[in-house]
């Protein structure tokens, strides 16, 4: 019996195969992003493909077979070899999916594959109803076998590679071609012999209308096989890009009303569920800020640079640095701005936290300066009043360390306060705490004095504490200092009374002590100060502006 075949199902055949081959490696390029229940997904999703582009391929080429006759086709066995080709290319995908790298491993994978293309071509053959008898001849189908196995074992050596699309194009391309070849060989060893006297076999649907849905059906499964790959990848990027604290946007132009990632939306603090209006940012800006935006977004748009600023938002309190790029089409017209948004909060708050802490630096230095020089001012002070009084160097030496000591306690009560404030009671009990405690009695309030009024009044007390161990109450086990003081209209009134020692007779000249406590108090300090030689005892009243 005659047959022969249309040429264009011939030509349609091969783009839906070629067009079928892209999308299934590009499919099985999305299982690489995944792993576990998701990575089975894309390799199922991947075979369906190609299993429906190869049935596709083999049905509409078959409606280019003509023959004398009517044709219609077993609905049962055209289901079967449906399932075998997405089947055997499910399990193939699988099995090169978990292959080890060397490229004989997938040889068992490609027997699969090769050998579900012919099961398919020729279970397709069978679900063919004519009044004929279809016979093979061996030689060219075992050929049609041998070309099905390498073209499912080029298959899934492209799908293994990692190449760009140019790549993925030409495989593309071999892919298809090889499966059409293998096609037209189960054809060519097709031999049709009409059956005489047989039962007239009703005619099906028009050839014209079958290819017309069966490309339909497979063109629309492939690109929505593409467009759910395209999404994958893009929600992929935009977890990558979330997982990393920063936000996605983008805006069609003219701008319209934009699309934001989750963290975008934390960013500027939107709710995921609002319906997000033209001007999102902008509406977040201050007043002063806001033309500044606009300017520099329309720079972007007129395509004089990127988006790069950084903002503060007055509702929540953050920065932010916004990015943008302009997205133009192949012939160069604007077509969408697409960037990030960052939360540099931190980052912001870190550098006015260093410059803070460098300013509060240059100031500790400049007070560490100041207080160093009025420390050697006050040694060398010091040193020149006691050498004027002493009548031999041994005695110098013993008067100056005794008062560079005391001088030392004082800066370490005042480190011990940051150098900010002392208490006038630990004071005191530091300068007196030599002697024997029931000799001394201290009774006042707490009051805190300066770092200049400390060094000062640290002198002052360590002069009489001094007099009153040589000459006065402390100079035998019966005498007392006692030591009072309160506060009245931010005065200091300290009275220090001595009683109990020797008798007091006054001085026939003034002395170091008496001179460092006037020129301390009265001077340096702002108060006034009286020093009474009393026979009971000395008494030194102290009246000090806090």
């Amino acid at each position: 019996m005659h047959h022969a075949y249309v040429n264009p199902f011939t030509v349609l055949s091969l783009a839906v195969a070629i067009l079928g081959a892209w999308t299934a490696l590009d499919l099985f390029n999305r299982t690489r992003s995944h792993t576990g229940a998701a990575r089975l997904r894309w390799l199922g999703v991947a075979a369906l493909a190609l299993g429906v582009s190869i049935w596709s391929m083999h049905f509409l080429a078959m409606l280019g077979f003509h023959v004398e006759g009517p044709v219609s086709y077993d609905a049962g066995l055209t289901l079967v070899s449906f399932l075998l080709a997405t089947a055997g290319t499910a399990a193939a995908f699988l099995a090169a999916g978990t292959a080890g790298p060397a490229a004989w491993r997938l040889a068992p994978a490609a027997l699969l594959m090769g050998g579900a293309i012919v099961a398919m071509h020729y279970v397709g053959m069978a679900a063919m109803r004519m009044n004929a008898t279809l016979t093979y001849r061996p030689g060219l189908v075992a050929l049609s076998v041998v070309v099905a196995v390498a073209a499912a074992y080029a298959a899934l050596i492209a799908a293994r590679q990692e190449r760009d699309r140019a790549w993925r194009g030409v495989a593309a391309v071999i892919l298809g071609l090889a499966i059409v070849s293998m096609h037209h060989i189960g054809m060519a060893a097709l031999t049709v012999t009409a059956n005489a006297g047989g039962a007239p076999v009703e005619g099906g649907a028009s050839p014209v209308v079958l290819a017309v849905a069966v490309t339909a059906g497979a063109v629309t499964l492939l690109f929505l096989a593409v467009g759910a790959s395209m999404a994958d990848h893009r929600a992929n990027v935009l977890a990558a890009v979330d997982a990393g604290g920063v936000g996605f946007w983008e805006a069609t132009l003219p701008m319209k009303a934009p699309v934001m990632s989750r963290r975008a939306r934390e960013i500027l603090s939107i709710d995921p569920a609002q319906r997000l209006g033209p001007s999102e940012i902008g509406d977040r800006l201050s007043p002063e800020d806001l033309p500044r935006h606009r300017q520099a977004l329309e720079q972007a748009i007129a395509g004089s640079g990127e988006y790069d600023q950084e903002w503060f938002l007055p509702g929540s309190g953050r920065w932010i640095h916004l990015r943008g790029r302009l997205i133009r089409s192949r012939s160069g017209r604007p077509l969408k701005m697409s960037g990030v948004i960052t939360d540099i909060t931190d980052r912001r708050e870190a550098f006015a936290a260093l410059a803070d802490s460098e300013r509060l630096q240059w100031l500790l230095i400049n007070e560490l300066n100041h207080r160093v020089k009025n420390t050697l001012a006050t040694v060398q002070s010091i040193a020149r009043q006691t050498a004027r009084r002493t009548p031999d160097v041994a005695t110098f030496t013993t008067l100056f360390e005794a008062r560079l000591l005391a001088l030392s306690n004082t800066q370490n009560l005042l480190t011990a306060g940051n150098w900010e404030r002392v208490d006038l009671r630990a004071m005191l009990a530091q300068e007196l705490a030599p002697y024997a405690e029931e000799q001394v009695r201290l009774t006042g309030p707490d009051v805190d004095l300066n770092a200049q009024q400390t060094l000062g009044m640290g002198m002052v007390f360590h002069e009489l504490a001094v007099n009153a161990a040589k000459y006065g109450a402390l100079a035998n086990a019966t005498g007392c200092v006692r030591v009072d003081w309160s506060v009245t209209d931010r005065h200091l009134l300290l009275d220090w009374v001595e009683s109990g020692g020797p008798q007091v007779q006054p001085p026939q000249r003034r002395g170091f002590g008496s001179a460092l406590i006037e020129s301390t108090v009265n001077r340096s300090l702002g108060g006034s100060a009286a020093l009474a030689y009393l026979p009971e005892g000395l008494s030194f009243s102290l009246r000090l502006p806090l």
